[in-house]
């Protein structure tokens, strides 16, 4: 009689590789965005006049339908930049916290931490620099200012760490403060 025995899973290694993997992920974002920020910070006119141009529409087809809702205000301008820095360096903070608490195998918290990081940059670069950017103020007719590549980049590795960090690392789903026992 011959059985057939299924290949052995080893936990262990799901217990060891997917915490690395989130760890490393996380830094790789937080490095990103830390560094974007510093760059921000250190060469501010370079992105002040990507902002600048974007808010404009100085770039675009300038249909009237749409040019109503150029910005032309200096101030407001420059004010939309600095609330996206101050953003990506709170983010930047968010995601190097996550990245401690992953190194010190704090997964509940390194977890929870990431997701706010990751999600503040999701909701900078989907909704900020993808939906009303690209959409509101028609950065995608812009052939010198349309950040939407870059955008849709970051928007898309945020979201795929996202889902690394929550996917199940010790053969459970993820914690979520709630118990799916007893049901």
């Amino acid at each position: 009689m011959t059985t057939t025995q299924r290949p052995h899973t080893d936990q262990s290694s799901r217990t060891t590789f997917l915490p690395l993997a989130a760890t490393l992920l996380t830094a790789t974002v937080a490095l990103y965005i830390a560094l974007v920020a510093f760059s921000n910070i250190t060469d501010f006119g370079t992105n002040q006049a990507f902002v600048r141009h974007v808010l404009a529409m100085d770039t675009t087809f300038k249909d009237e339908d749409l040019m109503w809702r150029a910005i032309e205000s200096r101030a407001l301008q420059d004010a939309a930049y600095v609330a996206i820095i101050v953003w990506e360096t709170v983010a930047a903070i968010v995601l190097i916290w996550g990245t401690y608490l992953w190194v010190r195998r704090d997964q509940l918290r390194a977890r929870r931490v990431s997701t706010l990081g990751l999600l503040m940059l999701m909701l900078l670069f989907g909704a900020g620099f993808i939906g009303i950017g690209g959409e509101w103020f028609v950065m995608w007719q812009s052939g010198d200012w349309n950040g939407l590549d870059a955008a849709t980049r970051v928007f898309t590795l945020s979201g795929v760490v996202l889902l690394v960090i929550h996917l199940p690392m010790d053969g459970r789903a993820p914690a979520s403060g709630t118990s799916t026992s007893g049901r």
